[in-house]
Order: structure tokens, then C-alpha cells, then sequence
């Protein structure tokens, strides 16, 4: 209960930071910056962008506030509430009842129906299923309501590694060749694994009505040279985008570099920069797929 009353206070405040932050100044520049952020790995950039997003007061920041609902920190999740409260769309309507009645946490529960009702004011909407919100809280102590099946965990995309390739120029040799492919595709599933907001698992998808979307993973360049004093490894990747019928959509470029001094390199030590680089190339285009993936989604 004392972390619940530390999150209401929080939003609380954030609240009256939003009332009184209502002019949206160049709001259009920002939404789609703030957008991307909120697909970030870090919970401080998430959290800094739903504030931004809240006191711009622009009905344009209604879909990313929307998504923010789904959000893995219940911080986030009950500023987005309040802030579409606050927007007063009716579009916001069934997903502020959504997570009135399924998010996992209590304080974000009430937010939502605060802003749900406040919603349904601001658009003379008549709806018997905003009940009192202590009958809401009251369901929530039974049954399946606390399961870990409930909305905090809904993904939001589906996506799987269709294959990978290293066709970097060079007389790599298929072995090398294969073991850098596994070690993207591990990268790659290990970054997916732990992303709140995506699965992998077909049965999951079904049941939240997601489209599957491949990932191929292609090695375009892994070349070592001398610059300078530094011996150098530089990978270049591209990830194409798919769909389950194999039709392309889309792709994304990307890279990494790693560095030894010359006088300190030994040629034992190229595998272990090969293997930095291409899973530094990878963990760096990561935030960048989500949000592709996402504004694929929504658009």
C-alpha cells in the first residue's frame, strides 16, 4: 500500500503539472520524437517522454498515450491515464476501461477510471459500465483479476527471426561464416526475450491479434583495417521486414565498430572484435526496430 500511496502522490502532482502546462507550443515538432521514446529500453526516457507527451495537451499525442497505457511501469502507465483524461477524446474511451478494469495496479486502476469518466463528460457520454470506483477496486480483490495474464503484460508485437546470413565480402569460411550468424540471432532473441512489449510465441500473438512480423538478419560488411594507429573491425547489418506470407515490407541499416591499438593487436583476438562488433551492431539498431515495428503497426 505505501508504494501505491508514493504513485498517487506522483500523479497527483503530475497532474497539476498537466493543467497547468496546457499550451501546446510547436506540439506537432515533438509528438513523433516522443513517440519513438517511448519504445526506449530505459524506463527514465519512457517516463520523461509520457510527461512531455501529457503537457503538450495536443489531441495528436492520443495514440502514443494510448500505447503508454500498455507501458511496463505503472508510473507511466497512470501519468498516460491522467493525461488522457485530461485530452478528453472519446477515441481514449475503451482503452481507459480496459485498464480501469484489468491493469494490475491499483493506483493505475483508479486513474484510468478518473479519466475514463472525465472522458465521458467532456463528450456527454452515458455509460453504465463507470461504476463508483471503490466497486471497481472491489472486483479486483477476486478471481482472475491479479492473474499475470492481465493487461500489464499484453505485447504489442510479434516478431520472429526468420533466418540470418553473412554475406560480407571476404574469404570468411562457411564455419566462421555460420558462427556469426549465430551469434546475431542470439543477440537478436535475447533482445526480444527480454522486451516487455513483444513476443514471440505464436499463441500469444493469437489471442492479442497481433501480425507476425520476420526478421532476416544479413552480415553486409565485417572487415578489418588499419586506421591510424588502431586495428580496426567494422559490421554493417540490414534487417529485413516481412510478413508471415514472406512478402518484404521493410528494412533497416545499421552498424558497429570495434578498436585495438596496433601495437596491442594479435590476429587471436580478431574473432572476439568480430563478435563485439556484430553484436554491438545489433543491440544498437534494437531501439530503432521496435520503433519501426511499432510505427509500422499504427500506420
Amino acid at each position: 500500500m505505501r508504494s501505491g500511496n508514493r504513485l498517487s502522490k506522483l500523479v497527483i502532482m503530475i497532474a497539476v503539472a498537466i493543467v497547468m502546462n496546457r499550451t501546446p507550443v510547436f506540439a506537432g515538432d515533438r509528438i513523433a520524437e516522443l513517440t519513438q521514446m517511448l519504445s526506449s529500453s530505459s524506463e527514465k526516457t519512457r517516463m520523461s517522454a509520457v510527461l512531455s507527451l501529457a503537457r503538450l495537451g495536443d489531441k495528436r499525442a492520443l495514440k502514443p498515450l494510448v500505447t503508454a497505457l500498455h507501458d511496463p511501469n505503472a508510473q507511466v502507465r497512470a501519468i498516460a491515464a491522467t493525461a488522457l483524461g485530461k485530452l478528453g477524446h472519446k477515441a481514449a474511451l475503451p482503452a481507459l476501461k480496459s485498464t480501469a478494469t484489468d491493469d494490475l495496479d491499483e493506483t493505475v486502476r483508479t486513474k484510468a477510471h478518473e479519466a475514463a469518466v472525465q472522458v465521458a463528460k467532456a463528450n456527454n457520454i452515458k455509460d453504465e459500465q463507470l461504476e463508483p470506483v471503490a466497486e471497481t477496486q472491489a472486483k479486483k480483490t477476486t478471481g482472475f483479476g491479479r492473474s499475470p495474464h492481465a493487461v500489464a503484460d499484453a505485447p504489442d508485437l510479434y516478431v520472429t527471426i526468420k533466418g540470418a546470413n553473412d554475406d560480407s565480402p571476404g574469404k570468411t569460411d562457411k564455419t566462421t561464416r555460420k558462427l556469426h550468424c549465430d551469434i546475431l540471432k542470439t543477440s537478436l532473441q535475447d533482445s526480444l526475450r527480454a522486451a516487455p512489449q513483444v513476443t514471440m510465441v505464436a499463441n500469444d500473438a493469437e489471442r492479442w491479434g497481433l501480425d507476425p512480423r520476420m526478421i532476416d538478419i544479413s552480415v553486409v560488411k565485417l572487415e578489418l583495417v588499419q586506421t591510424g594507429a588502431m586495428m580496426e573491425v567494422e559490421a554493417e547489418l540490414r534487417l529485413a521486414i516481412s510478413d508471415d506470407k514472406g512478402k518484404l515490407i521493410s528494412f533497416l541499416s545499421g552498424g558497429a565498430k570495434v578498436q585495438i591499438p596496433v601495437a596491442k593487436y594479435k590476429s587471436r583476438f580478431l574473432p572476439t572484435m568480430r563478435k563485439d562488433a556484430l553484436e554491438g551492431a545489433m543491440k544498437g539498431m534494437f531501439d530503432k526496430l521496435l520503433v519501426h515495428l511499432r510505427q509500422m503497426t499504427t500506420t
